[in-house]
């Protein structure tokens, strides 16, 4: 079952096509939830602190408490692991993610009708991008009809339940033909994809929009300004990007959690050129070390077969 996705609702193991939670849930009738997802990389679970710190952030923001300490989340996630290896075995990569709802209670929107936090763990293999897409890169377009909701109304920056800004610039990029969004915010300024951050290649340095644009602080994005560039040797720091900047932009790649570093090959009528020996290739290779150099620093986060 290679599409199986296994899980864990609540504490109890089950196919995610099963219903689990009811239909009076708040993530459900409100998108009152927050989440994260976590990878792995060599059979360790990447970034484990980083991904859990936001969580909590995001959960403060919207007022809300997490129903389990960091330590039994874990032991879950590594039992719903388990749980989806006895269906589908292998070694490969995987995707999970976490969901936490603010609970259930009486319709209407006061929170205090809220009754506890839920949450659902589900588990499912991490797909990789199809080698055409390495090879070419993935062709953008940018949002014209809305753009990316202020963070004075709801912040991009919390990682919650409710992505139709998301949903919907994806919707207008994709009946356009390309692969992905990017997002301009109210100012005109580039922001960022639906599901990535975004960052460019200028006179050899890195630019990426800063967390002010109204953008995710994305966790690979953090890694590779923190770390990653650093030490290969690249200069990447934020800056404003706007659209017209594109024509002078010698590269351009996404950022995200599942895939790490994917280059961009076009954005609308602008075209980027993807080589072996570009900086984004360069960069790639270095975050692969990089999650290779973590997996042997965090035996804790193995997963068991």
């Amino acid at each position: 079952m290679p599409d199986y996705i296994q899980a864990n609702t609540n504490g109890r193991l089950h196919d995610a096509r099963e219903p689990s939670l009811a239909p009076l849930n708040r993530g459900y009738l409100y998108g009152d939830a927050i989440y994260e997802v976590w990878r792995t990389y060599h059979a360790v679970i990447f970034a484990w602190e980083e991904h859990w710190r936001r969580l909590e952030w995001s959960a403060a923001a919207l007022h809300f408490a997490l129903p389990l300490a960091p330590v039994v989340m874990r032991a879950e996630i590594f039992k719903t692991i388990a749980a989806f290896r006895r269906v589908v075995p292998g070694d490969g990569d995987l995707y999970i993610r976490l969901q936490i709802t603010r609970g259930g209670g009486p319709i209407g929107l006061d929170v205090a009708l809220a009754d506890q936090a839920d949450y659902v763990l589900l588990v499912q293999a991490n797909k990789a991008h199809p080698a055409e897409i390495l090879r070419d890169g993935l062709k953008l377009s940018v949002a014209t009809t809305l753009r990316r909701n202020p963070a004075e109304s709801l912040n991009p920056a919390w990682k919650t339940g409710n992505y139709l800004n998301n949903i919907l610039g994806l919707r207008e990029a994709r009946a356009r033909g390309a692969d992905e969004v990017v997002l301009l915010n109210h100012a005109g300024e580039v922001t960022e994809a639906a599901v990535s951050n975004l960052a460019f290649v200028r006179g050899g340095k890195v630019i990426t929009p800063p967390l002010t644009a109204g953008i995710l602080g994305g966790i690979t994005r953090e890694i590779l300004l923190t770390e990653v560039a650093p030490k290969a040797g690249i200069t990447a720091e934020e800056g404003t990007v706007w659209p017209e900047d594109f024509g002078r932009m010698e590269e351009c790649f996404l950022l995200s959690t599942t895939k790490d570093l994917t280059p961009v090959g076009a954005i609308d009528g602008h075209r980027f050129p993807v080589r072996d020996d570009s900086v984004t290739a360069r960069l790639k290779a270095a975050f692969g070390e990089y999650t290779r150099a973590y997996a042997t620093r965090h035996p804790e986060l193995r997963v068991v077969a």
